[in-house]
Protein backbone atom coordinates (compact mmCIF):
# COMPACT_ATOMS: atom_id res chain seq x y z
CA UNK A 1 0.00 0.00 0.00
CA UNK A 2 1.29 3.04 -0.89
CA UNK A 3 2.10 5.66 2.09
CA UNK A 4 2.22 9.51 1.21
CA UNK A 5 3.99 9.44 4.61
CA UNK A 6 7.01 7.94 3.47
CA UNK A 7 7.22 10.64 -0.02
CA UNK A 8 6.76 13.54 2.34
CA UNK A 9 8.98 12.54 5.48
CA UNK A 10 11.55 14.85 5.62
CA UNK A 11 14.98 14.05 4.00
CA UNK A 12 18.40 15.06 5.22
CA UNK A 13 20.62 13.24 2.90
CA UNK A 14 20.89 10.60 0.24
CA UNK A 15 21.29 6.96 1.27
CA UNK A 16 24.64 6.05 2.30
CA UNK A 17 24.89 1.86 1.91
CA UNK A 18 21.89 -0.83 1.53
CA UNK A 19 20.86 -0.59 5.09
CA UNK A 20 20.13 2.88 4.75
CA UNK A 21 18.01 2.69 1.13
CA UNK A 22 16.36 -0.67 2.73
CA UNK A 23 15.02 1.36 5.71
CA UNK A 24 14.51 4.67 4.26
CA UNK A 25 16.62 5.66 7.40
CA UNK A 26 18.28 8.72 5.59
CA UNK A 27 14.86 9.38 4.44
CA UNK A 28 13.01 9.73 7.51
CA UNK A 29 15.69 12.12 9.07
CA UNK A 30 17.92 9.39 11.03
CA UNK A 31 20.99 7.15 11.35
CA UNK A 32 21.99 3.75 11.84
CA UNK A 33 23.07 4.93 15.42
CA UNK A 34 19.75 6.61 16.65
CA UNK A 35 17.82 3.89 15.06
CA UNK A 36 19.82 0.89 16.94
CA UNK A 37 20.30 2.82 19.93
CA UNK A 38 16.24 3.58 19.87
CA UNK A 39 15.68 0.26 19.73
CA UNK A 40 17.69 -0.48 22.74
CA UNK A 41 15.99 2.09 24.69
CA UNK A 42 12.43 0.11 23.67
CA UNK A 43 13.93 -3.18 24.80
CA UNK A 44 15.19 -2.24 28.57
CA UNK A 45 11.33 -0.62 28.45
CA UNK A 46 9.55 -3.87 27.50
CA UNK A 47 12.19 -6.12 28.81
CA UNK A 48 9.87 -6.94 31.77
CA UNK A 49 7.95 -8.91 30.14
CA UNK A 50 10.49 -11.82 29.81
CA UNK A 51 10.30 -11.87 33.91
CA UNK A 52 6.28 -10.83 34.44
CA UNK A 53 4.89 -13.19 31.52
CA UNK A 54 6.41 -16.54 33.19
CA UNK A 55 4.87 -15.19 36.71
CA UNK A 56 1.47 -14.53 35.44
CA UNK A 57 1.34 -17.70 33.06
CA UNK A 58 3.58 -20.09 34.26
CA UNK A 59 2.59 -20.12 37.59
CA UNK A 60 -1.14 -21.30 37.24
CA UNK A 61 -2.21 -24.72 36.83
CA UNK A 62 -4.60 -25.80 34.08
CA UNK A 63 -7.93 -27.17 34.70
CA UNK A 64 -6.89 -30.36 33.32
CA UNK A 65 -7.19 -34.01 34.53
CA UNK A 66 -3.93 -33.81 35.91
CA UNK A 67 -4.02 -30.03 36.43
CA UNK A 68 -0.30 -28.93 35.09
CA UNK A 69 1.83 -26.06 34.72
CA UNK A 70 2.63 -24.61 31.22
CA UNK A 71 4.86 -26.94 29.83
CA UNK A 72 3.16 -29.95 31.47
CA UNK A 73 4.98 -30.53 34.65
CA UNK A 74 4.40 -30.66 38.34
CA UNK A 75 5.79 -27.24 38.95
CA UNK A 76 6.07 -24.38 37.52
CA UNK A 77 9.12 -23.81 34.62
CA UNK A 78 9.51 -20.40 34.69
CA UNK A 79 12.79 -20.76 32.76
CA UNK A 80 11.14 -22.22 29.95
CA UNK A 81 8.09 -19.29 29.86
CA UNK A 82 11.13 -16.97 29.99
CA UNK A 83 13.29 -17.92 26.73
CA UNK A 84 10.04 -18.88 24.51
CA UNK A 85 8.83 -15.41 25.31
CA UNK A 86 12.13 -13.65 24.38
CA UNK A 87 12.60 -15.87 21.25
CA UNK A 88 8.56 -15.66 19.90
CA UNK A 89 9.18 -11.36 21.14
CA UNK A 90 12.65 -11.01 19.22
CA UNK A 91 11.36 -13.29 15.79
CA UNK A 92 8.07 -10.77 15.62
CA UNK A 93 9.51 -7.67 16.31
CA UNK A 94 12.66 -8.43 13.82
CA UNK A 95 9.58 -9.06 11.25
CA UNK A 96 8.06 -6.33 12.30
CA UNK A 97 11.46 -3.86 11.05
CA UNK A 98 11.39 -5.86 7.88
CA UNK A 99 8.46 -6.31 6.57
CA UNK A 100 6.37 -2.65 7.61
CA UNK A 101 9.71 -1.21 8.30
CA UNK A 102 7.88 0.74 11.24
CA UNK A 103 9.55 1.28 14.81
CA UNK A 104 6.96 -1.01 16.45
CA UNK A 105 8.11 -4.22 18.71
CA UNK A 106 5.86 -7.21 19.69
CA UNK A 107 5.51 -8.90 22.97
CA UNK A 108 3.73 -11.09 25.01
CA UNK A 109 0.22 -8.98 25.58
CA UNK A 110 -0.04 -7.99 29.40
CA UNK A 111 -3.62 -8.47 30.33
CA UNK A 112 -4.42 -11.09 27.55
CA UNK A 113 -1.92 -13.25 29.22
CA UNK A 114 -4.02 -13.03 32.24
CA UNK A 115 -7.02 -13.37 30.36
CA UNK A 116 -5.22 -16.84 29.71
CA UNK A 117 -4.28 -17.82 32.61
CA UNK A 118 -7.30 -17.35 34.62
CA UNK A 119 -10.22 -17.09 32.38
CA UNK A 120 -9.36 -19.98 29.94
CA UNK A 121 -7.24 -22.36 31.13
CA UNK A 122 -8.89 -22.37 34.35
CA UNK A 123 -12.11 -23.91 32.52
CA UNK A 124 -13.43 -27.26 33.20
CA UNK A 125 -11.62 -29.68 31.34
CA UNK A 126 -9.22 -27.49 29.42
CA UNK A 127 -5.49 -27.74 29.56
CA UNK A 128 -2.79 -25.18 28.50
CA UNK A 129 -2.39 -26.78 24.96
CA UNK A 130 -6.81 -26.03 24.53
CA UNK A 131 -5.94 -22.64 25.81
CA UNK A 132 -3.15 -21.94 23.51
CA UNK A 133 -5.13 -23.42 20.33
CA UNK A 134 -7.66 -20.55 21.20
CA UNK A 135 -5.08 -17.96 20.87
CA UNK A 136 -3.67 -19.21 17.73
CA UNK A 137 -7.84 -18.98 16.26
CA UNK A 138 -8.12 -15.53 17.60
CA UNK A 139 -4.95 -14.72 15.26
CA UNK A 140 -5.32 -16.65 12.28
CA UNK A 141 -8.97 -14.70 12.38
CA UNK A 142 -7.99 -11.71 12.61
CA UNK A 143 -5.04 -12.22 10.12
CA UNK A 144 -8.31 -12.84 7.58
CA UNK A 145 -9.56 -10.10 8.71
CA UNK A 146 -6.41 -7.83 7.58
CA UNK A 147 -6.11 -9.84 4.14
CA UNK A 148 -9.84 -9.29 3.00
CA UNK A 149 -9.26 -5.63 4.11
CA UNK A 150 -11.93 -5.25 7.00
CA UNK A 151 -9.44 -4.37 10.07
CA UNK A 152 -7.50 -1.43 8.02
CA UNK A 153 -11.20 0.14 6.79
CA UNK A 154 -12.46 0.11 10.16
CA UNK A 155 -9.61 2.24 11.04
CA UNK A 156 -9.91 4.53 8.06
CA UNK A 157 -13.09 4.88 9.38
CA UNK A 158 -12.72 6.93 12.70
CA UNK A 159 -12.54 10.38 12.53
CA UNK A 160 -9.02 11.90 12.99
CA UNK A 161 -9.96 13.47 15.72
CA UNK A 162 -10.25 10.43 17.74
CA UNK A 163 -7.58 9.30 16.36
CA UNK A 164 -5.18 11.94 17.54
CA UNK A 165 -7.49 11.01 21.02
CA UNK A 166 -6.24 7.70 20.66
CA UNK A 167 -2.77 9.02 20.95
CA UNK A 168 -3.17 11.72 23.48
CA UNK A 169 -4.82 8.85 25.73
CA UNK A 170 -2.24 6.29 24.88
CA UNK A 171 0.43 8.93 26.21
CA UNK A 172 -1.70 9.55 29.81
CA UNK A 173 -1.97 5.70 30.11
CA UNK A 174 2.01 4.87 29.39
CA UNK A 175 3.05 7.56 32.06
CA UNK A 176 0.64 6.22 34.40
CA UNK A 177 1.83 2.63 33.96
CA UNK A 178 5.15 4.29 34.59
CA UNK A 179 4.34 5.81 37.87
CA UNK A 180 2.39 2.49 38.87
CA UNK A 181 5.04 0.20 37.86
CA UNK A 182 7.65 2.60 39.74
CA UNK A 183 5.52 2.54 42.63
CA UNK A 184 5.95 6.23 42.62
CA UNK A 185 1.83 6.14 42.63
CA UNK A 186 -0.06 3.20 44.20
CA UNK A 187 -2.83 2.24 46.18
CA UNK A 188 -2.75 3.14 50.12
CA UNK A 189 -2.83 0.66 52.63
CA UNK A 190 -5.52 2.59 54.33
CA UNK A 191 -7.97 2.63 51.27
CA UNK A 192 -8.66 5.92 51.65
CA UNK A 193 -8.28 7.00 48.45
CA UNK A 194 -8.12 4.86 45.09
CA UNK A 195 -4.13 6.24 44.56
CA UNK A 196 -1.47 7.74 46.41
CA UNK A 197 1.78 9.25 45.89
CA UNK A 198 4.61 6.96 46.90
CA UNK A 199 4.47 5.39 50.46
CA UNK A 200 1.87 7.29 52.72
CA UNK A 201 2.60 10.33 50.86
CA UNK A 202 6.26 10.41 50.75
CA UNK A 203 9.21 8.88 48.97
CA UNK A 204 10.92 7.75 51.32
CA UNK A 205 12.59 4.54 50.04
CA UNK A 206 15.80 3.98 48.24
CA UNK A 207 13.81 2.45 44.81
CA UNK A 208 11.47 5.83 44.25
CA UNK A 209 14.54 7.74 44.87
CA UNK A 210 16.23 6.01 42.01
CA UNK A 211 12.70 6.68 40.33
CA UNK A 212 13.09 10.39 41.22
CA UNK A 213 16.84 10.71 39.76
CA UNK A 214 15.83 8.83 36.22
CA UNK A 215 12.98 10.86 35.85
CA UNK A 216 14.87 14.08 36.79
CA UNK A 217 17.91 13.17 34.63
CA UNK A 218 15.87 12.45 31.37
CA UNK A 219 14.18 15.18 31.76
CA UNK A 220 17.14 17.29 31.62
CA UNK A 221 19.41 15.46 29.16
CA UNK A 222 16.11 16.02 26.78
CA UNK A 223 15.51 19.28 27.33
CA UNK A 224 19.54 19.89 26.91
CA UNK A 225 18.62 17.96 23.71
CA UNK A 226 21.13 15.52 24.25
CA UNK A 227 21.25 12.25 21.92
CA UNK A 228 20.20 9.08 23.77
CA UNK A 229 18.63 10.81 26.45
CA UNK A 230 16.58 8.39 27.48
CA UNK A 231 18.94 5.38 27.14
CA UNK A 232 21.44 7.42 29.11
CA UNK A 233 19.16 8.17 32.00
CA UNK A 234 17.93 4.11 32.09
CA UNK A 235 21.65 3.15 31.91
CA UNK A 236 22.76 5.77 34.52
CA UNK A 237 19.98 4.73 37.04
CA UNK A 238 20.33 1.27 36.26
CA UNK A 239 23.98 1.62 37.85
CA UNK A 240 22.52 4.15 40.60
CA UNK A 241 20.24 0.92 41.39
CA UNK A 242 23.18 -1.54 41.79
CA UNK A 243 25.46 0.22 43.86
CA UNK A 244 22.16 1.00 46.57
CA UNK A 245 21.21 -2.03 46.74
CA UNK A 246 24.96 -3.54 47.50
CA UNK A 247 25.11 -0.66 49.83
CA UNK A 248 21.42 -0.53 51.84
CA UNK A 249 20.21 -4.07 50.65
CA UNK A 250 16.97 -3.11 49.94
CA UNK A 251 15.60 -6.00 48.54
CA UNK A 252 12.57 -7.16 46.57
CA UNK A 253 9.21 -5.70 46.57
CA UNK A 254 7.66 -9.11 47.20
CA UNK A 255 8.74 -11.41 49.71
CA UNK A 256 9.99 -14.85 48.21
CA UNK A 257 9.63 -16.85 51.21
CA UNK A 258 6.00 -15.95 51.79
CA UNK A 259 5.05 -13.88 49.59
CA UNK A 260 4.47 -10.69 51.74
CA UNK A 261 5.19 -7.20 50.94
CA UNK A 262 8.24 -4.90 51.32
CA UNK A 263 6.78 -1.67 50.60
CA UNK A 264 10.20 0.17 50.41
CA UNK A 265 11.74 -2.96 47.99
CA UNK A 266 12.37 -2.83 44.57
CA UNK A 267 9.72 -4.06 41.88
CA UNK A 268 10.12 -6.39 39.79
CA UNK A 269 13.63 -6.88 39.66
CA UNK A 270 16.68 -6.35 42.17
CA UNK A 271 19.36 -4.95 41.20
CA UNK A 272 22.60 -7.24 41.63
CA UNK A 273 25.16 -9.06 39.75
CA UNK A 274 24.59 -12.66 39.63
CA UNK A 275 26.15 -14.71 42.39
CA UNK A 276 28.00 -16.77 39.10
CA UNK A 277 29.79 -13.32 38.60
CA UNK A 278 30.08 -12.79 34.69
CA UNK A 279 29.65 -16.52 33.99
CA UNK A 280 26.63 -16.25 35.87
CA UNK A 281 24.79 -13.69 33.12
CA UNK A 282 24.43 -16.83 30.28
CA UNK A 283 22.30 -19.43 30.50
CA UNK A 284 21.48 -22.09 27.78
CA UNK A 285 17.58 -21.43 26.78
CA UNK A 286 14.97 -23.94 26.40
CA UNK A 287 12.26 -24.07 23.68
CA UNK A 288 9.90 -26.83 24.71
CA UNK A 289 7.02 -24.81 24.78
CA UNK A 290 7.00 -24.18 20.84
CA UNK A 291 4.40 -25.92 19.49
CA UNK A 292 2.37 -27.61 22.36
CA UNK A 293 -0.91 -26.15 21.47
CA UNK A 294 -4.36 -27.96 20.85
CA UNK A 295 -6.27 -26.14 17.82
CA UNK A 296 -9.62 -27.41 17.91
CA UNK A 297 -9.44 -29.53 21.63
CA UNK A 298 -11.14 -26.73 23.33
CA UNK A 299 -14.65 -27.38 21.71
CA UNK A 300 -14.93 -30.48 22.86
CA UNK A 301 -14.23 -29.49 26.28
CA UNK A 302 -16.22 -26.55 26.49
CA UNK A 303 -18.43 -26.10 23.73
CA UNK A 304 -18.39 -24.33 20.48
CA UNK A 305 -20.59 -20.96 21.39
CA UNK A 306 -17.72 -21.14 24.50
CA UNK A 307 -15.06 -21.04 22.61
CA UNK A 308 -16.58 -18.36 20.05
CA UNK A 309 -16.59 -15.90 22.60
CA UNK A 310 -13.61 -16.21 24.00
CA UNK A 311 -12.52 -15.88 20.73
CA UNK A 312 -14.09 -12.80 20.60
CA UNK A 313 -13.29 -10.86 23.92
CA UNK A 314 -9.22 -11.75 22.80
CA UNK A 315 -9.68 -10.21 19.53
CA UNK A 316 -11.75 -7.24 19.96
CA UNK A 317 -8.81 -6.25 22.45
CA UNK A 318 -6.01 -7.21 19.91
CA UNK A 319 -7.75 -5.51 17.09
CA UNK A 320 -8.13 -1.96 18.63
CA UNK A 321 -5.65 -2.27 20.96
CA UNK A 322 -3.22 -2.30 17.79
CA UNK A 323 -4.90 -0.06 15.65
CA UNK A 324 -4.81 2.96 18.75
CA UNK A 325 -0.81 1.59 19.32
CA UNK A 326 0.33 2.28 16.08
CA UNK A 327 -1.29 5.69 15.58
CA UNK A 328 0.37 6.72 18.83
CA UNK A 329 3.77 5.40 17.11
CA UNK A 330 3.13 6.88 14.07
CA UNK A 331 2.12 10.34 15.33
CA UNK A 332 5.22 10.48 17.90
CA UNK A 333 7.72 9.91 15.00
CA UNK A 334 6.37 11.89 12.82
CA UNK A 335 4.85 9.16 10.16
CA UNK A 336 1.24 9.95 9.68
CA UNK A 337 -0.50 11.40 6.31
CA UNK A 338 -2.98 14.03 6.41
CA UNK A 339 -5.74 11.55 7.66
CA UNK A 340 -3.74 10.51 10.86
CA UNK A 341 -2.63 6.98 9.01
CA UNK A 342 0.95 5.03 9.76
CA UNK A 343 2.56 4.21 6.37
CA UNK A 344 2.18 0.38 5.44
CA UNK A 345 -0.86 -0.16 7.36
CA UNK A 346 -1.57 -3.57 6.04
CA UNK A 347 2.02 -4.72 6.07
CA UNK A 348 1.78 -3.16 10.72
CA UNK A 349 -1.17 -5.20 10.95
CA UNK A 350 -0.53 -8.63 8.73
CA UNK A 351 2.20 -9.25 11.28
CA UNK A 352 0.59 -8.18 14.38
CA UNK A 353 -1.69 -10.70 13.28
CA UNK A 354 0.99 -13.28 12.82
CA UNK A 355 2.34 -12.50 16.05
CA UNK A 356 -0.98 -13.20 17.76
CA UNK A 357 -1.39 -16.34 16.43
CA UNK A 358 2.73 -17.13 17.27
CA UNK A 359 2.38 -16.51 20.24
CA UNK A 360 0.01 -19.17 21.16
CA UNK A 361 1.91 -21.62 18.98
CA UNK A 362 4.87 -20.45 21.54
CA UNK A 363 2.68 -21.09 24.60
CA UNK A 364 3.79 -17.85 25.10
CA UNK A 365 0.03 -16.77 25.07
CA UNK A 366 -0.67 -13.66 21.92
CA UNK A 367 1.63 -11.48 21.05
CA UNK A 368 0.74 -8.11 19.96
CA UNK A 369 2.49 -4.85 19.37
CA UNK A 370 3.82 -2.62 22.93
CA UNK A 371 3.44 1.09 23.36
CA UNK A 372 6.26 1.36 25.17
CA UNK A 373 7.81 1.20 21.81
CA UNK A 374 7.04 5.31 22.23
CA UNK A 375 10.38 5.28 24.43
CA UNK A 376 12.63 4.19 21.39
CA UNK A 377 10.63 6.30 19.14
CA UNK A 378 11.06 9.56 21.59
CA UNK A 379 14.89 9.14 21.58
CA UNK A 380 14.77 9.10 17.75
CA UNK A 381 13.63 5.64 16.46
CA UNK A 382 11.73 6.22 12.79
CA UNK A 383 12.34 3.42 11.28
CA UNK A 384 11.98 -0.51 10.99
CA UNK A 385 15.53 -0.95 12.42
CA UNK A 386 14.84 -0.12 15.47
CA UNK A 387 12.50 -3.40 15.95
CA UNK A 388 14.69 -5.14 14.13
CA UNK A 389 17.62 -3.79 17.42
CA UNK A 390 15.01 -4.78 19.46
CA UNK A 391 13.85 -7.97 18.26
CA UNK A 392 18.14 -9.37 18.10
CA UNK A 393 18.08 -7.81 21.98
CA UNK A 394 15.31 -10.11 22.87
CA UNK A 395 16.83 -13.20 20.88
CA UNK A 396 20.39 -12.57 23.07
CA UNK A 397 18.19 -12.05 26.29
CA UNK A 398 17.37 -16.11 25.26
CA UNK A 399 20.67 -16.61 26.85
CA UNK A 400 21.37 -13.57 29.13
CA UNK A 401 17.75 -13.41 30.67
CA UNK A 402 20.30 -13.14 33.87
CA UNK A 403 21.15 -9.43 32.86
CA UNK A 404 17.66 -8.15 31.85
CA UNK A 405 17.25 -9.19 35.70
CA UNK A 406 19.29 -6.72 36.50
CA UNK A 407 16.67 -3.52 35.14
CA UNK A 408 14.37 -2.98 37.65
CA UNK A 409 10.97 -1.00 37.14
CA UNK A 410 12.11 2.10 39.01
CA UNK A 411 15.23 2.24 36.21
CA UNK A 412 13.16 1.90 33.41
CA UNK A 413 10.20 3.77 33.67
CA UNK A 414 10.95 7.08 33.69
CA UNK A 415 11.59 6.46 29.64
CA UNK A 416 7.75 6.04 29.65
CA UNK A 417 6.40 9.65 31.85
CA UNK A 418 8.49 11.12 29.33
CA UNK A 419 7.36 9.60 25.96
CA UNK A 420 3.97 9.77 27.87
CA UNK A 421 4.49 14.20 27.61
CA UNK A 422 5.32 13.75 24.30
CA UNK A 423 2.92 11.87 23.09
CA UNK A 424 0.06 14.26 25.19
CA UNK A 425 1.31 17.40 23.14
CA UNK A 426 -0.88 16.40 20.61
CA UNK A 427 -3.94 17.28 22.26
CA UNK A 428 -3.59 20.61 20.29
CA UNK A 429 -4.48 18.71 17.45
CA UNK A 430 -8.61 18.63 18.88
CA UNK A 431 -11.22 20.94 18.10
CA UNK A 432 -11.98 21.68 21.71
CA UNK A 433 -14.80 23.74 20.68
CA UNK A 434 -16.53 21.36 18.67
CA UNK A 435 -18.92 18.99 21.29
CA UNK A 436 -19.77 16.75 18.50
CA UNK A 437 -16.13 15.10 18.32
CA UNK A 438 -14.53 16.91 21.74
CA UNK A 439 -16.47 14.67 24.02
CA UNK A 440 -15.59 11.27 22.61
CA UNK A 441 -12.18 12.57 21.81
CA UNK A 442 -12.06 13.75 25.87
CA UNK A 443 -13.77 9.83 26.62
CA UNK A 444 -11.33 8.35 24.88
CA UNK A 445 -8.75 9.95 26.50
CA UNK A 446 -9.28 9.84 30.52
CA UNK A 447 -10.82 6.06 30.13
CA UNK A 448 -7.56 5.24 29.09
CA UNK A 449 -5.77 5.40 31.92
CA UNK A 450 -8.70 5.55 33.86
CA UNK A 451 -9.82 1.69 33.24
CA UNK A 452 -6.12 0.44 32.54
CA UNK A 453 -7.11 -0.54 28.94
CA UNK A 454 -6.81 1.44 25.50
CA UNK A 455 -9.67 -0.74 24.24
CA UNK A 456 -11.73 0.52 26.91
CA UNK A 457 -11.12 4.33 25.68
CA UNK A 458 -11.51 3.61 22.16
CA UNK A 459 -14.59 1.79 22.50
CA UNK A 460 -16.10 4.60 24.63
CA UNK A 461 -14.63 7.04 21.96
CA UNK A 462 -16.35 5.58 19.19
CA UNK A 463 -19.93 4.54 20.93
CA UNK A 464 -20.51 8.00 22.23
CA UNK A 465 -19.37 10.10 18.53
CA UNK A 466 -22.07 7.89 17.09
CA UNK A 467 -24.52 7.97 19.91
CA UNK A 468 -24.01 11.93 19.81
CA UNK A 469 -24.35 11.74 15.50
CA UNK A 470 -27.86 10.00 15.73
CA UNK A 471 -28.74 12.48 18.90
CA UNK A 472 -28.28 15.78 16.28
CA UNK A 473 -29.42 14.03 13.50
CA UNK A 474 -26.23 13.97 11.22
CA UNK A 475 -26.57 10.31 10.84
CA UNK A 476 -24.75 10.46 6.90
CA UNK A 477 -21.93 11.47 8.75
CA UNK A 478 -21.27 8.04 10.58
CA UNK A 479 -19.31 5.87 8.26
CA UNK A 480 -21.30 2.45 7.51
CA UNK A 481 -18.78 0.78 9.43
CA UNK A 482 -18.63 2.79 12.73
CA UNK A 483 -21.68 1.44 13.46
CA UNK A 484 -20.59 -2.01 12.74
CA UNK A 485 -17.73 -0.65 15.27
CA UNK A 486 -20.10 0.36 17.67
CA UNK A 487 -22.13 -2.76 17.86
CA UNK A 488 -19.24 -4.63 18.32
CA UNK A 489 -18.05 -2.34 21.70
CA UNK A 490 -21.62 -2.85 23.35
CA UNK A 491 -21.21 -6.17 22.73
CA UNK A 492 -17.64 -6.13 24.26
CA UNK A 493 -19.04 -3.80 26.76
CA UNK A 494 -21.79 -6.27 27.86
CA UNK A 495 -19.58 -9.67 27.26
CA UNK A 496 -20.47 -10.96 31.00
CA UNK A 497 -23.79 -10.66 30.64
CA UNK A 498 -23.94 -11.98 27.09
CA UNK A 499 -21.88 -15.44 28.79
CA UNK A 500 -24.51 -15.23 31.95
CA UNK A 501 -27.33 -15.31 29.48
CA UNK A 502 -26.07 -18.04 27.33
CA UNK A 503 -24.97 -19.95 30.48
CA UNK A 504 -21.10 -20.22 29.41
Amino acid sequence: MASTTDQAAPRSAPPTNAIDRFFKISERGSTIGTEIRGGLVTFFTMSYIIVLNPLIIGTVQDNGFQGSFLGGGAEPNLAKVAAATALVAGVMSILMGVVANFPLALAAGLGLNAVVAYSIAALPGMTWADAMGIVVLEGLIILVLVLTGFRQAVFRAVPREIKTAISVGIGLFIAFIGFVDAGFVRIPASLATPVELGIGGSLGSWPLLVFAFGLLLAIILMVRKVKGAILIAIVASTILALVVELVANVGPKVLPDDGGVNPEGWALNVPKLPEDGVLGLVSTPDFGLLGQFSLFGSIEKIGLVAVVLLVFSIMLADFFDTMGTMVAIGGEAGLLDEEGNPPRTRQILVVDSIAAAAGGAGSVSSNTSYIESAAGVGDGARTGLAAVTTGVAFLLATFLSPLVEMVPFEAATPALIVVGFLMVMQVTGIDWKNYELAIPAFLTIVLMPFTYSITAGIGAGVITFVVIKLAVGKVRQVHPLMWVTAALFVAYFLLGPIKALLGV
